[in-house]
Formats: C-alpha cells, structure tokens, sequence
C-alpha cells in the first residue's frame, strides 16, 4: 500500500501532466496557428512538424531560460509539495477558462501566478498577515517577466510590420499567385523557425516539475536531479511531450482560430512574416536567457501583419479581450492557487 509520501508525488505528477495537456490548448497551438488558418498544413500536420521542431530546440536554444527561472521567482524555503499542488490547480483553472472563452493567455504566466499565489497564502498563514506574506517573492525573478509581457508583443508587431513591409516591396513586380505560391512553400521554413523558439522557451517547465517532485519524495537521487535525471529521464520527457501533443490534438483548434482568423485573415505570406518575427524575438530573447510568453509574441506579430493593410482589418474588439486576459492571468491564477493553499491547509494542517 502506497504511504502518504508516495502518493502524493503521483498526484502531483498528475497535475503536472495534466497541466501539460491543458497547455497543449493553449501554447502549442502558437506553433501552428498561422501555418494552419492560411491551409499551407491540415492540423494533424501541423502539430507533427511542430513537434519535431519543439525538440530540436534543445539543441540549439541552450538552457538560459532555465537559468533564469532556476535563480527563482519564489524562496525555496516557502515552497511544499502542496504549494506546487495548489500552484497548478491555479493554473489548470484559469486555463481551462480561457480555453473555453477562446483567449490565448499564457499557460506558463498562468503558472508563475499559481506559485506566487500559493506561496504567498502559505507564507501569510505562517508569518501572520499579507504583507509578510509577500516577502516570499523575489523581485529581481520577476523583473524580465513583467518587463516583457509588453515587450515581446511589441517586437513580434514590429517585426512583423517590416516584413511585411520589405517582402511586399521585394515581390512587388510579382504576380499574386506566384508569391502565394513561393510563400506556401517557405511558411514551413517559418512555422519550422517558431517552433524552435517555442521548445527553447517552454518545453521544459513541466519536465522540471515532474523531476522535482520525484527529487523531493526521494525517488531521485540529489546527483541525477542536478545531472540529466538518471533513468527517469526519458520517461518524464516523453510523458511531458505527449500530454502536450494530446492537449493541442484535442482542445488546440479554438485557440488556432481565434488567433489566426479572428484577429485578422492571413494569407501565406502574412503566416510567414509572423512567424519569422515570432522566431527572431523567441531566438533573442531565449538566448539572452529572458523568459517569454510565445503566445504574446505570435499575437502581436500577427496583429503586425494586419494592420499594415490598415487599421480597421485587425479585429481589435477581439485584440482588447486577449489583453484583458493577459493582465488578468498572473493575479487569476494566484488567487485560484491561494484559494486552493487554504483549502488544503483546511484539510491538511501540516501542509
């Protein structure tokens, strides 16, 4: 019979895989959204060639993301296996709420918010009072977050905006039909491009998640958590990258077509413009080791590309909903993690 320990890394494990699967809803479907709305790839072909690429990032992108959130946004002190349970609850929540309101909010903001939110409650309940409770944060963690969650949508819209710009004016002695025909083609290139960004930037929250928990409850040894993970190592890769590919196979699509059709109609070369300034600030910013949201970025690059054609042809009604749920994500989900802390600490005391 399994002890009390035991089970509670399976169902942190759990979550975290289910967490996972509900990101596929959300930051996978970036990958694809623009490849897809323009038709140059079917959907099953889409999440496949953004799969391939997902992984390759690791062998490009190196691990300065990873440094930077492993110097925490969190004192190590303050966080229990049931501040990461709380954590994701917070965010599983406030995903699946977005998922069914259309919104591409970021899956990993939603997280952040959930351990900030637990850690607080945590901290508040020990230190007696709120205030206290915030002294668990490290600002110097958040800063390149906070800082970027404007950034990287400005650069994807800026980007985005010169591409179009320059290509247009290189193709413009060119029959339509011959750019749509040319940029088919080379929107694979692009779509390849983001999706190597996307794996150098998220790929592997819920990798060290899973392999933190096992490190906690004692299943790793301190040498292979700090190493390459011993034997668990492929089982926790593949167990994450299946449950994000079954999230964007299941759930991805009404995400995919708010982002490419309802912000603007993309045509192939549009889809290729925005994904390559997609690329270059997911490239810029995951090898100067800034942690970003891609959905963010791919959003405001898309939005890039219709307003060059004017104004009125981004739907900016539908533009406004996303940046109400990008500002609302981080506070969201730490209040749903709080309200969860309390909830097991209720029933639980000693958590």
């Amino acid at each position: 019979m399994l002890n009390s320990d035991a089970l509670l890394v399976i169902i942190t494990i759990l979550l975290a895989l289910i967490f996972d699967f509900i990101n596929g809803f959300h930051d996978a479907a970036n990958s694809i959204a623009t490849v897809v709305s323009t038709r140059v790839l079917s959907p099953r072909l889409a999440v496949v060639w953004a799969a391939v690429f997902n992984f390759l990032a690791a062998f490009f992108l190196g691990t300065a993301v990873a440094k930077t959130i492993g110097k925490g946004m969190i004192r190590l002190e303050d966080v229990t296996q049931y501040v990461v349970l709380a954590a994701l609850v917070g965010a599983i929540v406030w995903d699946l709420l977005t998922w069914l309101w259309g919104l591409p909010t970021s899956s990993s903001h939603a997280l952040i918010g959930g351990y900030a939110g637990a850690a607080i409650a945590r901290a508040s309940m020990l230190r007696g009072g709120l205030v206290r409770g915030f002294s668990v944060i490290i600002p110097s963690g958040w800063t390149k977050t906070l800082v970027f969650i404007v950034v990287a949508p400005v650069m994807g819209l800026v980007l985005a905006l010169f591409f179009m710009i320059t290509v247009m004016w290189l193709m413009r002695s060119k029959s339509p039909q011959q750019v749509d025909h040319w940029f088919r083609r080379l929107q694979l290139v692009s779509a390849a491009a983001y999706s190597l960004g996307h794996g150098g930037n998220d790929a592997q929250k819920t990798m060290g998640i899973v392999a933190g928990a096992l490190y906690t409850a004692g299943f790793m040894s301190k040498s292979d958590m700090l190493s390459n993970w011993g034997h668990y190592r492929w089982p926790i890769i593949l167990a994450a990258h299946a449950s994000i590919a079954a999230g964007t196979y299941f759930g991805g699509w009404r995400i995919v077509h708010t982002m490419g059709q309802k912000i603007t109609k993309l045509k192939p070369l549009g889809g290729f413009c925005a994904e390559s300034a997609g690329a270059i600030t997911l490239f810029g910013t995951a090898l100067a080791g800034i942690p970003v949201s891609t959905t963010h970025t791919i959003t405001g690059a898309i939005v890039g590309v219709g307003s060059l054609h004017r104004l009125s042809a981004v739907r900016w009604g539908v533009a406004g909903r996303i940046v109400w749920a990008w500002v609302l994500t981080i506070p969201a989900s730490a209040l749903v993690a709080a309200g969860t802390f309390l909830l097991i600490h209720v029933i639980h005391p000693q958590g």
